[in-house]
C-alpha cells in the first residue's frame, strides 16, 4: 500500500445531529474493502494507489451530498511508494517508542 488518506465529511444544513449521515459515509469506506479505521475525528483509509483511495473518498463525500445541501470535507493524504501496511505501521512506532 502506498496511500493513507485520513478525512471527515460533515453535512451542512441538515441540523446538528449528522450521526447517521456520516455512518452512511464510513459506510461506503468500509464497503470498498480497502483497509480503514474510524475514530472520532477522521476516517482513514488506506489503499495500493492515490487514485484508489480517492475513488472512495468522492464516494462516500457523494453518498452524504444526495442527502444534505452542503457537505465541507477535510482531507489529509500521506503518500509514501512502497510502503507496507502503513495504517497499522505507523501507530506501532509511536507505541513502541512509548514503551521504552
Amino acid at each position: 500500500m502506498s496511500a493513507l488518506v485520513a478525512f471527515s465529511v460533515t453535512p451542512l444544513g441538515v441540523g446538528e445531529h449528522v450521526g447517521r449521515l456520516v455512518a452512511d459515509a464510513v459506510k461506503v469506506v468500509r464497503d470498498s474493502g480497502l483497509p480503514n479505521r474510524t475514530d472520532a475525528m477522521f476516517t482513514v483509509v488506506e489503499g495500493g494507489s492515490l487514485a484508489e483511495v480517492m475513488v472512495v473518498v468522492t464516494q462516500a463525500i457523494q453518498v452524504v451530498a444526495e442527502q444534505a445541501p452542503r457537505v465541507s470535507t477535510v482531507i489529509k493524504i500521506d503518500y509514501h511508494p512502497g510502503r507496507e501496511d502503513g495504517i497499522t505501521n505507523k501507530v506501532e512506532s509511536v507505541e513502541r517508542h512509548l514503551e521504552g
